[in-house]
């Protein structure tokens, strides 16, 4: 943290940053605190249930684990608030959103004498058309909030403000960025749904193609994905266990999580061509000279080379860089955007 940044804390504020993400939602705070948590929620589904949790409401892979005994939520689907068919809020939906909010500003440890001032991340698309209900959500369980997108934040917290493009790639969605100086308005932004719950829909496709008789679930796709996700082409010996008839069944999948993760670089660039192509063309080459790759996605091993490989076979050049903490990108950008807000412009968003 900087100097200007431990001079400007005030003792009865905390300052948090919160990337509220469809896979993750996490928190950096100004005490220190780092934490994160999978946007679970879950609501015992009948008394019987109830009784056997023991409690009302549990949250990330705890929630994922009892699933069988809970209405499960994630509620930022596909980046945007989960909706019901008539185009209303869900309000469950919108109750799992207060209750995640509550629990990761809980997970920062406020004192009971602080005020909480919030900046929240999202993806961009929820920035662009939930805003009013994801500030409903926030206000529950802080004192003052302001909404920033995804990739905006992890540009702000790289000081990567002029003249660079960031990729986000979450679960939901992906989400790129155009930074030229300027708050980024929705022109210089680009939501795609081929992220990492894409990435698990071929990865299933590709081993029920390949090994008909294995058998597997969306939450083990899930995890064989996490664990073992690669473009690189010198991958080799990605070996799992999987059902057939009820017994445990060694095949090799190297092929299959290949060719499911190296599905998502094509759109990626494709979506970067067009915030290049739309840009001063004065500029054009330092904005692919200046690439952030962040996200949890960011973590598929070899993506940073294959994104910036295609694009220098595609758009002529590309410099690409992985954010070192992927995790916690959003969280820290978003703190640090806390902490050079103006108290007047806190004490306005309280008003």
């Amino acid at each position: 943290m900087s100097e200007e940044h431990t001079e400007k804390e005030d003792q009865g504020v905390l300052y948090v940053g919160i990337d509220l993400g469809t896979s993750r939602t996490s928190v950096s705070s100004s005490n220190g605190v780092r934490d994160t948590v999978e946007s679970f929620v879950g609501y015992p589904k009948d008394p019987v249930a109830r009784k056997l949790l023991g409690r009302d409401v549990l949250f990330g892979e705890e929630a994922r684990e009892k699933r069988l005994s809970l209405r499960l939520h994630r509620p930022l689907e596909h980046g945007v608030l989960s909706f019901n068919k008539d185009g209303e809020e869900d309000s469950e939906s919108l109750r799992a959103a207060q209750d995640l909010v509550r629990e990761i500003v809980k997970r920062a440890k406020p004192r009971a004498d602080e005020l909480v001032y919030a900046v929240i991340g999202v993806p961009a698309q929820a920035s662009i058309h939930n805003k009013d209900a994801i500030l409903k959500a926030a206000r529950e369980s802080v004192d003052s909030v302001m909404l920033c997108s995804e990739p905006f934040a992890v540009a702000y917290g790289q000081n990567m403000l002029d003249d660079a493009l960031v990729i986000d790639i979450g679960a939901g969605t992906v989400d790129l960025c155009r930074m030229h100086g300027t708050m980024p308005e929705e022109s210089d932004q680009l939501t795609m749904t081929t992220a990492g719950d894409f990435v698990d829909e071929e990865l299933g496709k590709e081993i029920s193609a390949k090994f008909p008789d294995a058998q597997h679930t969306k939450q083990m796709i899930k995890a064989i994905k996490e664990k073992h996700s690669t473009v690189q082409a010198e991958a080799t010996g990605i070996v799992v266990k999987l059902p057939v008839n009820g017994k445990p069944t060694e095949f090799d999948i190297t092929d299959c999580v290949k060719t499911a993760c190296a599905r998502i670089v094509p759109p990626i660039v494709e979506g970067l061509g067009k915030l290049i192509g739309t840009f001063d063309p004065e500029f054009q080459e330092r904005l692919k000279g200046r690439v952030v790759l962040a996200g949890g996605g960011s973590m598929i091993k070899g993506l940073d080379r294959a994104i910036e490989a295609y694009m220098q076979e595609h758009l002529g050049s590309g410099t690409v860089v992985r954010l070192e903490e992927p995790i916690y990108g959003g969280a820290n950008g978003a703190l640090n955007i806390a902490h050079d807000m103006p108290e007047e412009y806190w004490t306005e968003l309280r008003g």
